[in-house]
């Protein structure tokens, strides 16, 4: 599971047809800080979750589960928003 930030929408003109239906959102991964960590993923959204919010996402194989339809080539599908992280609070 990673953390990642929606930073936008992706428009496909042509999907496959196992994604049909499904959004596509783009995701930047971030670091333990809360800080951008490498480049963009697109995500399939499987949570209704939009640009700006906080999300965990999963990648490989497992990705492709929560989906309607389970044989798809997902890399990458968002399976929560994030209301809250706090670290090292007691």
């Amino acid at each position: 599971m990673k953390v990642g930030r929606v930073i936008g929408t992706v428009v496909a003109s042509k999907k496959v047809e196992s994604l049909t239906g499904v959004k596509l959102l783009l995701v930047q991964p971030l670091d333990e800080e809360g800080k951008p960590s490498g480049e963009p993923v697109v995500a399939c959204d499987s949570q209704q979750s939009g640009p700006g919010e906080t999300v965990f996402y999963i990648g490989g194989r497992e990705a492709s589960l929560p989906l309607p339809e389970p044989f798809n080539p997902a890399d990458a599908t968002i399976t929560g928003i994030i209301d809250t992280i706090a670290i090292g609070v007691k």
